[in-house]
């Protein structure tokens, strides 16, 4: 929890504190700045023409973890999460509540391209403040977060655009499989606007993949018609299945990346991911060597198959990537493996 002594180095505070005490700057749940004063010292910043990087955090998938541990282990990952960024942050910025399992970052030390990257990259590592387990009285819940951030001055001269800045780069992080920073770049950044992040409905694109499955007739074909579609949509660098005869194939090109022999070891259900790929060893010894000859840092596999049948899988894999997957992403995908596999049921065409 921020002390009185740690804020009053900044003006802001040192005078707040005159009118204010210590306990109504201060969010009760996680000890960080709460939402209304880490606002208005973002303005204080700024109406005095302090350069601060600002950031936003979003843990991700984190009503997963209050429905699955209860909130009560909810608001202990976020006290501990609170805990180590405000360590993290000693000396050269502070940390807010912005709301939820929001946070709020003023980096004052860092404003360039190469130094955030370092910072973040950090942050991210070595079980500083991310990508580790949270050790609570009952549990250890593993919490992962996406940040966007932008730069003050440089990239904008208010709080509004500076804001719009920083929660599009956010959204662009979400849209990237989360777990992940992105730091704003006029150049790339710059023309997309908040609409085409948000993407497309489900059905519209349960729709436009059933029709392009449809138009095609032979199974290879089948599968490249619907590519584009997940690229714009999920976002994803290439789609693989595993055949009958074992081979990983990319779709695009087809070409094979390997043989891989023990996937049937590692699904028990019709989907399997991770993104920790140390987890696919003891189980799919083949799947294990070629992620590491590939730099995949995650994986999503679907069978594709009906009842106890099973004809082959769909590989989602990301290289150099932590992403993490979202239900309706596991929709899409399960959606795709089901139509092949009513398709080669009935046809009799191998995969």
């Amino acid at each position: 929890m921020y002390t009185k002594e740690q804020l009053s180095k900044y003006p802001y505070f040192e005078t707040l504190f005159r009118t204010r005490n210590t306990g109504d700057v201060i969010d009760s749940l996680t000890g960080l700045i709460s939402r209304q004063y880490m606002v208005e010292f973002i303005r204080d910043l700024m109406e005095n023409q302090v350069p601060f990087t600002l950031a936003l955090l979003d843990l991700d998938n984190f009503k997963f973890i209050n429905d699955t541990y209860g909130h009560k282990t909810g608001d202990g990952v976020l006290a501990g999460l609170s805990s180590d960024l405000e360590k993290y942050l000693e000396g050269y910025g502070i940390a807010g509540r912005y709301g939820g399992d929001e946070f709020l970052i003023v980096n004052l030390r860092d404003q360039n391209y190469n130094e955030l990257k370092a910072f973040f990259s950090d942050l991210y590592s070595d079980y500083h403040v991310l990508r580790k387990n949270i050790c609570l009285e009952d549990c250890e819940p593993f919490i992962t977060g996406t940040i966007g951030c932008a730069v003050y001055p440089k990239d904008a001269q208010d709080y509004a655009s500076l804001f719009t800045l920083v929660d599009k780069t956010l959204y662009r992080g979400k849209i990237k499989g989360r777990n992940c920073y992105i730091i704003y770049v006029e150049e790339k950044h710059k023309d997309i606007s908040m609409q085409a992040l948000a993407g497309r409905g489900i059905y519209t694109i349960f729709h436009d993949l059933a029709c392009r499955f449809d138009s095609q007739a032979a199974l290879s074909d089948k599968l490249k018609a619907m590519l584009d579609i997940l690229y714009d949509d999920m976002r994803i660098s290439d789609l693989y299945y595993v055949g009958s005869d074992n081979h990983f194939r990319n779709i695009s090109a087809g070409g094979s990346l390997g043989v891989v022999t023990d996937l049937d070891q590692l699904i028990k259900d019709d989907i399997y991911t991770t993104n920790e790929i140390g987890n696919i060893k003891a189980k799919s010894r083949s799947m294990f060597d070629l992620c590491q000859a590939h730099a995949f840092e995650t994986v999503l596999i679907i069978r594709i198959g009906i009842q106890d049948e099973t004809f082959g899988y769909l590989v989602c894999a990301e290289p150099k990537n932590r992403r993490i997957w979202q239900d309706d992403e596991y929709a899409i995908m399960f959606f795709i493996a089901r139509m092949l596999a009513v398709y080669v049921q009935a046809s009799g065409e191998t995969i």
